[in-house]
């Protein structure tokens, strides 16, 4: 017996939960539509990522979804989307009550296909000019391609185990950070995914140097994170870094142009030790907590 289409299944998810909320909840039929066909590509991620269905997926996780899809598509979608999860889980799944929300996850895209990589020149020239807190910062994003907010959520990786991954990535896996060495540590997306990093021995011994006695509770961009080290991070390091790019270099990228030049200079290594471009695009991807390895092709234009 064949297998079965994943579309078509996914589809059908899509479809059985509108049924129960069409005409009841939401009497628009377009709106009924549009939901649907925002579904459907949920329950394709739900099956093929979580290996669940549809109507299974936790708040957290649709937060992981959607960030993952903000650096893929537009504002208008990822909008759609959310609000079709939502509808979902207030008046199908029950995941949700019915004046719950799912944050309101701001698209990357545009930041991602505007912003250019740094040289390591122009990171040091910036780096210089911080001070002490900000320079860390800096340094880690640059070494470990961390997003802003992921600075607030480091741990040692032997105090909090990495999410694991599928297992059709187990190549991908077994060359992570290869060629490269240092310390393990995690940090966790908005939604919770936790993914491992590897931070230069060097700037991990400086981290351990602003361990803070006890942790903090630090909200940004109306999300709470529990907070191990005194260090920037968030929109107050990002802001930080993009004007004192642009008043040193003239332009900035801000804080994301140094994933940009994460990518870039991973694949360089992976590819100039030998490793395939296939590879080296997937182990990069798993290094910089992307579910797609076509999102990271992005990072390399």
């Amino acid at each position: 017996m064949g297998k079965k289409d994943p579309i078509a299944v996914a589809k059908t998810q899509a479809a059985n939960v509108m049924k129960t909320i069409q005409g009841i909840h939401i009497k628009s039929v377009s709106t009924v539509r549009n939901y649907e066909e925002a579904l459907s590509r949920v329950a394709q991620y739900a099956n093929r990522e979580l290996n669940i269905g549809l109507r299974k997926m936790t708040p957290d996780q649709a937060i992981n979804y959607l960030e993952e899809r903000g650096e893929s598509v537009r504002q208008k979608t990822l909008d759609l989307e959310r609000q079709a999860i939502q509808a979902m889980m207030r008046f199908n799944s029950n995941k949700l009550d019915i004046n719950d929300r799912i944050p309101t996850i701001k698209s990357a895209l545009a930041t991602i296909e505007k912003s250019r990589s740094y040289t390591t020149e122009q990171v040091k020239m910036i780096i210089g000019s911080q001070q002490g807190q900000n320079a860390l910062s800096t340094q880690i994003t640059y070494a470990a391609g961390l997003r802003s907010h992921e600075l607030l959520t480091l741990l040692p990786l032997s105090e909090r185990a990495a999410d694991t991954r599928k297992e059709k990535e187990k190549e991908a896996i077994q060359h992570k950070f290869s060629g490269r060495s240092g310390e393990r540590y995690t940090v966790k997306g908005k939604g919770g995914l936790c993914r491992e990093v590897l931070i230069p021995t060097h700037l991990a011994q400086q981290l351990e140097a602003r361990r803070l006695e006890t942790p903090k509770k630090i909200t940004d961009r109306h999300v709470h994170y529990t907070q191990h080290y005194d260090i920037r991070g968030g929109r107050t390091w990002s802001s930080s870094f993009s004007r004192l790019s642009t008043r040193i270099l003239s332009w900035s990228s801000g804080g994301h142009g140094l994933r940009h030049s994460y990518a870039q200079e991973r694949m360089y290594e992976l590819q100039n030790s030998g490793m395939n471009r296939q590879l080296a695009l997937k182990t990069v991807s798993l290094e910089l907590g992307h579910f797609r390895a076509g999102i990271t092709e992005v990072y390399l234009r």
